[in-house]
């Protein structure tokens, strides 16, 4: 993988959310800078830049003379930006219903399509990706610039997560089922619906993560 010189840090920063999303990076691994910047053809300074990003989002530590750890933040921590999101994309969610133009239904119904296709196949990777425009996609619809701003950096921090949640055992089932069920209420316009089922979404998303991290605990 290789990028221009004039990359930006966030593109950085987005590559290793992803590295640590698929596994390629794990909790406890060290960040070998030299061997990163050689390999997509950046300076360290981008690359630190990046790193002290994830730093705020929990997701690498800066050890002083020791170098950057993948880490993860405490699940509580975990908990309260499920929270949040929860409310913000009910939020969305019942926004979007109500301003939604005839074209914009068929773009949801597309991306929705897409979605199926990523779950017959089983693509884990590629369904995120493809939630996660989705999800996208209904902020932008909400057309709401504050709102924006709040969400935008809180997207990326939880999609980790939501990633991680589909290794729950029948969680992609389910999540599949929850989007038909989205797309239903957003054809009918019921806003209200559209909040609540959004919100729930979430939620189980949440309940799915706390039934691994049980399972972990309790592992022997």
């Amino acid at each position: 993988m290789t990028f221009k010189k004039s990359i930006y840090h966030i593109q950085i920063a987005d590559m290793l959310r992803d590295m640590i999303m698929t596994g390629d990076l794990r909790e406890g691994d060290k960040i070998n800078e030299n061997e990163l910047c050689s390999s997509i053809g950046v300076s360290k300074t981008p690359l630190r830049e990046a790193l002290r990003v994830l730093s705020v989002e929990g997701l690498i530590e800066l050890v002083p003379n020791r170098g950057a750890f993948v880490t993860q933040p405490e699940f509580n921590e975990i908990r309260e930006m499920f929270d949040v999101m929860v409310l913000l994309e009910g939020f969305c969610a019942r926004t979007a219903c109500e301003k939604m133009t005839p074209d914009d239904f068929s773009h949801l119904e597309k991306l929705h399509d897409r979605l199926e296709q990523k779950f017959e196949k089983e693509d884990q990777k590629g369904y995120i990706q493809v939630n996660n425009q989705y999800h996208s996609f209904v902020q932008e619809l909400a057309g709401n610039r504050c709102l924006n701003q709040i969400i935008d950096g809180l997207r990326k921090r939880i999609l980790l997560y939501r990633f991680q949640s589909l290794n729950a055992q029948g969680r992609m089932a389910d999540s599949i089922q929850e989007h038909r069920e989205l797309l239903k209420v957003f054809r009918k316009r019921d806003h209200i619906k559209a909040d609540a089922l959004m919100q729930l979404h979430l939620k189980k998303q949440l309940s799915a993560l706390e039934e691994l991290v049980d399972n972990a605990e309790a592992a022997p």
